[in-house]
């Protein structure tokens, strides 16, 4: 009964969605203002209703109701309580009611703390988000549903969860990485909005970067996270091998990355407005790239939730219909979007295009190796590999040339920059950058490898840069205290961002370039030597848990003749399933981390394993850190909220009594 009480929840959001995509988008185009008030409380109900079912669907996993197809597909009654839970975004079906649940928190979200903003504008951004929650319940009622049942004889037990998603990364990467795909909706319906009203200006963008700084810092982590679940639980050491179905996240966040840097000089300076534009369209169709890659049956991955060849053309349909429909009205709208030059070579203007142009030329090299391989085969039938030497070779010059940028970018002015000024505020900074960059790989490797200080020179050059900048703005305040506090919380964010970006370089490269690896095969009491560490296997013993089987080693760690700690690899066998599995055992410390992956037993007690040492690996998820926080911190800032009540209070001094501005704030 309650599954199918989750089904008629799912319909009744789908009747409550037509309503919300058509009633407020026309009483916002006639004035009408009692259509236009209908959208809040029918996002209300949406959210209802969708929760209601993702409720239910959970409920349904954990007393293990296997008369489910999804259940009985993805779940198990041995499965611990916590994977039961969250298997509920095991698959297909499940992890699209969860962005679909995650779409109506963000609507619910807009709903919510956008009081201060014209009404005619919030209905058409929830009027536009409407319209592609229709589009995403349609689609799971007619080929998606979660709650289909297996009639007449249900089976006594399940299938059970794949054995690489029995983790905790499984647990915290998929809905993150959903909730930053899904607010790229919302700018993007920010956008539309913009378009459909013909208001292009600063006030629109204003309202809008906040919510774009949050979707892009929520994205940030959630890719953060994905790699950092790839790096310990898939066994191959490493931390982002440009995976098909990892990319398209990489190329929204890519896109992400040069609309927050737009949306500032489009309200600053009132420019940009097209571009603006254009790149919210081209962040939300990265997202549902990477939704169609995922469900389409294009290609065989861990990632990958569908084979069904129906589900990836609706899921193109919506593509097509959602992203060409935006397309349409960015052209029917052109003429609105006229800005002037305005602005000098050496500006803050002209080196945020160039960072713009940056970005996107690195996400295009990303999604043309992405989807080549799999047009190339759909065409001819023969497989092609496109690896990270291609990825490589195009998307490292690309981010130096930004670090590069990024270091001038903050310190340039608006309008015109002088070349004096900047070689004045910048020739200490690049003389120091270099002469570091060069130096501390030295004292550290005592040798020259030209990309380690490549890297640390661009982090340097990032970090310096910033301190320069700082220094300039607090230069005239009274003390260091009143300087600091005068910034504004955009301005910090932004510096946390940068000092992200820098760290990440560092982690990135260093760790690529100093890695050491070694596959052995070690019976008890042997000892082997890896980059300054000694490993000794003790021995293995079986293990069982609540699900499984299987072996455990025992490594001690020595550094010369000092004991560090013991390391215990896993080998397991999924009881349901039959699929192996490997448990990896780290020593994860700030500059490096030991990585051992237990291979099979050959014989009179000796085991296959291989042994990693990774320096500086976590500083790439260091820095996606100061990124994310970088992007909160800048949401937060208080003049957005400041500008939205100073422009309520001028509507409603200003509005006739009968006026939608003057409905609206005495509804309020």
């Amino acid at each position: 009964m309650l599954p199918e009480l989750g089904h008629f929840a799912l319909i009744l959001a789908l009747c409550l969605c037509v309503l919300l995509g058509t009633f407020p988008l026309y009483g916002a185009a006639s004035g009408n203002v009692r259509f236009m008030g209908l959208a809040r409380p029918l996002v209300a109900g949406v959210f209802v209703f969708i929760g209601l079912a993702y409720v239910l669907l959970t409920y349904s996993f954990a007393v293990d109701d296997f008369s489910v197809t999804y259940i009985q597909q993805h779940s198990n009654s041995l499965l611990p309580f916590r994977y039961k839970l969250t298997a509920v975004w095991g698959g297909h079906e499940g992890s699209f009611l969860l962005w679909t649940f995650m779409l109506a928190g963000w609507m619910l979200a807009v709903a919510v703390f956008s009081r201060s903003m014209p009404l005619e504008f919030v209905a058409r951004v929830l009027g536009v988000l409407g319209l592609l929650s229709v589009g995403y319940l349609l689609f799971m009622l007619a080929t998606s549903n979660p709650f289909d049942r297996i009639v007449p004889l249900p089976p006594a037990d399940g299938a059970d969860l794949n054995s690489a998603l029995q983790d905790f990364g499984f647990i915290v990467h998929p809905p993150t990485l959903y909730m930053g795909y899904v607010g790229f909706s919302v700018v993007f319906a920010f956008a539309m909005a913009a378009l459909l009203s013909g208001r292009l200006d600063a006030a629109w963008a204003r309202w809008c970067r906040p919510w774009a700084n949050v979707a892009w810092a929520i994205l940030t982590i959630g890719i953060a996270l994905g790699s950092w679940w790839a790096y310990y639980e898939l066994g191959w050491g490493g931390w982002w091998a440009w995976d098909p179905v990892e990319n398209p996240p990489l190329i929204t966040w890519l896109f992400g990355t040069a609309l927050i840097h737009s949306l500032a000089v489009t309200e600053k300076r009132g420019i940009f407005k097209s571009w603006t534009v254009m790149l919210a369209i081209l962040a939300f169709a990265g997202s549902l790239l990477g939704t169609f890659i995922t469900r389409s049956g294009l290609l065989t991955s861990v990632h990958a939730f569908a084979t069904d060849p129906e589900r990836g053309v609706f899921i193109l349909a919506i593509l097509t219909l959602s992203v060409g429909g935006a397309l349409l009205l960015f052209a029917l709208r052109a003429p609105l979007l006229r800005g002037r030059f305005g602005f000098g070579i050496l500006s803050r203007e002209m080196l945020l295009l160039v960072n713009n142009l940056i970005l996107v030329v690195s996400a295009a090299s990303v999604f043309l190796g992405t989807l080549f391989p799999m047009v190339y085969q759909a065409l001819t039938d023969d497989l092609i590999s496109i690896g990270p030497p291609y990825f490589n070779a195009i998307f490292v010059p690309l981010m130096a040339l930004l670090a590069l940028v990024l270091g001038v970018g903050p310190i340039s002015r608006w309008k015109k920059t002088s070349g004096r000024y900047l070689s004045t505020q910048l020739l200490w900074v690049g003389v120091i950058s270099l002469g570091l960059g060069i130096a501390l790989p030295l004292m550290i490797t005592l040798e020259f490898g030209f990309g380690p200080t490549i890297t640390i020179v661009l982090a340097l050059w990032i970090l310096l840069s910033a301190v320069r900048d700082i220094k300039n703005k607090v230069a005239n305040k009274k003390t260091l205290s009143a300087g600091l506090a005068s910034l504004p919380l955009s301005y910090y964010g932004m510096q946390l961002a940068h000092l992200g970006v820098a760290t990440m370089i560092v982690g990135a490269a260093l760790t690529s370039v100093y890695s050491t690896e070694k596959s052995v095969l070690l019976s008890p009491g042997e000892r082997m030597n890896l980059g300054g560490y000694a490993f000794e296997f003790v021995g293995a013993k079986p293990i069982t848990g609540p699900n499984f089987r299987g072996m455990e080693a025992t490594l001690e760690v020595y550094r010369g003749e000092e004991f560090l700690r013991e390391l215990h690899p896993e080998r397991r066998l999924y009881l349901a399933s039959g699929t192996p599995s490997t448990e990896m055992a780290i020593d994860a410390g700030f500059w490096r981390d030991l990585f051992v992956t237990l291979g099979e037993e050959k014989g009179a007690a000796a085991w296959s394993m291989t042994i990693y040492v990774k320096p500086f690996v976590r500083w790439v998820w260091l820095g996606a850190i100061f990124m994310c926080l970088g992007g909160v911190v800048a949401a937060g800032d208080k003049r957005y909220r400041r500008a939205l009540e100073k422009h309520a209070v001028k509507k409603q001094a200003a509005a006739p009594a009968d006026s939608v501005e003057s409905v609206e704030v005495a509804a309020r």
